[in-house]
């Protein structure tokens, strides 16, 4: 299970590159934000992991919107009623998902998860929706229903890169399970979320769509999302967005916070009953996302070709100054390791650095930083075979490698 990714502060625009790069060094050498920050309101328990707590400068893409003053328009009190209803007949069909440290507690209490989410069930068998990061990596799942008792679960499908996971929950026959809409919202719609933030269990929050099919700022998370008005927070990821008629169109996933006023913009996955994502889910598809197993401090993924060069300069990498993605770790066993990358090592006492390799191009396209090869990397899947461009010691070289799924880096 997963704990923060978090929203912008300023935009690249707004700052030239040498002061923005002094900052994202200001911020790496200090452990402060830099940039932008986004989360996903999911777990924020001891499995945390380190992709989730990321501060990168914002993208500005919208998507599908209406005019942002009339969009941000406030829930009225008619609309409020209707939603304050539904909550109360959804409220039972919603969960709170678990990570418990002892196995077999479905029967029993989970006095301290290792993290905390939701999920919300989608038919009389059981079946229940949730984002993949709330379940990711955790071995000892239980599903609490309102009546606050557990059942265990398990998972059948899942697509990584558009972070949902269907499961299977144990409940009794009987249990209510929500509708799903039959076609996609509209923009200005009212929206229901029923969540678990900050262990409060099956609360409401309301609010009003603000855009559809929004784009992704950063590789990790799902493109195509649902822009919505509620604040949510972590623990509510995997809950469900519910239209005025008490249909889900879709699952929670992550959250941006911009501006001094930490003003929260929430995203969701759409789901509609003909979803070909839910029926590849059905038939127990389990997508991973493709990895090499390299990483690099957040604050440094999206440096301009000048804010390489300057950092470059500032932490005396000797990078040299064709600018490209370079990173700090590669995951023991990874391809990257096999295939014998090597990683910029960054001195803590401001003595000079140990430099690495810098990836220039994926199967020939230029990249400029680590975003974009995270970017280029997830236009592949696990299994297929691409050519990296690296530059090492002002040397070009070409590396062949084969990407594999993130679960099987993390569990090497």
């Amino acid at each position: 299970m997963t704990g923060e990714r978090t929203g912008p502060h300023t935009t690249p625009a707004q700052q030239p590159g040498r002061w923005r790069a002094a900052l994202l060094l200001a911020a790496l050498l200090t452990g402060l934000p830099a940039g932008s920050a986004q989360t996903p309101p999911g777990a924020g328990g001891a499995a945390a992991q380190t992709r989730d707590a990321q501060d990168f400068p914002r993208r500005d893409y919208q998507g599908r919107a209406s005019n942002t003053k009339a969009s941000r328009e406030k829930i009225s009190v008619q609309e409020q009623g209707t939603l304050d209803a539904l909550y109360t007949r959804l409220r039972p069909a919603t969960l709170r998902i678990e990570d418990c440290p002892t196995p077999g507690v479905a029967a029993g209490s989970c006095a301290e998860p290792d993290g905390v989410g939701t999920a919300f069930l989608i038919s009389a068998d059981g079946l229940a929706l949730t984002a993949y990061h709330v379940v990711e990596g955790a071995s000892n799942l239980v599903a609490v229903t309102a009546d606050r008792k557990r059942y265990p679960l398990n998972v059948v499908g899942f697509d990584a890169q558009n972070d949902v996971a269907l499961l299977r929950v144990q409940v009794p026959a009987g249990t209510p399970f929500f509708p799903l809409a039959g076609a996609a919202p509209s923009v200005r719609d009212p929206a229901l979320v029923i969540g678990n933030g900050d262990g409060r269990f099956l609360r409401s929050k309301t609010g009003r769509l603000l855009a559809l099919d929004t784009a992704a700022e950063q590789a990790d998370f799902p493109s195509g999302t649902l822009k919505l008005t509620a604040e949510l927070i972590p623990g509510d990821s995997g809950g469900p967005v519910i239209n005025a008629r008490g249909e889900v169109v879709g699952v929670v996933s992550y959250i941006s916070v911009q501006g001094s006023s930490r003003r929260i913009t929430s995203y969701a996955v759409p789901v509609t009953s003909g979803s070909a994502l839910l029926a590849d889910l059905r038939r127990g598809v389990q997508r991973d996302v493709p990895v090499i197993g390299v990483s690099l401090p957040p604050a440094l993924a999206e440096l301009s070709e000048d804010e390489f060069r300057e950092v470059n300069r500032q932490l005396r990498l000797g990078l040299g100054t064709t600018a490209g993605a370079f990173f700090t770790t590669v995951a023991p066993g990874s391809p990257a390791a096999q295939a014998g990358l090597k990683a910029t090592r960054i001195a803590s006492n401001g003595g000079a650095g140990t430099p690495g390799d810098v990836v220039t191009a994926v199967n020939g396209k230029r990249i400029f930083n680590f975003s974009d090869f995270q970017f280029a990397v997830r236009a592949f899947r696990p299994g297929d075979t691409v050519t990296l461009t690296v530059v090492r010691e002002g040397a070009q070289r070409t590396v062949k490698l084969v990407l594999v799924g993130r679960q099987e880096v993390r569990s090497g």
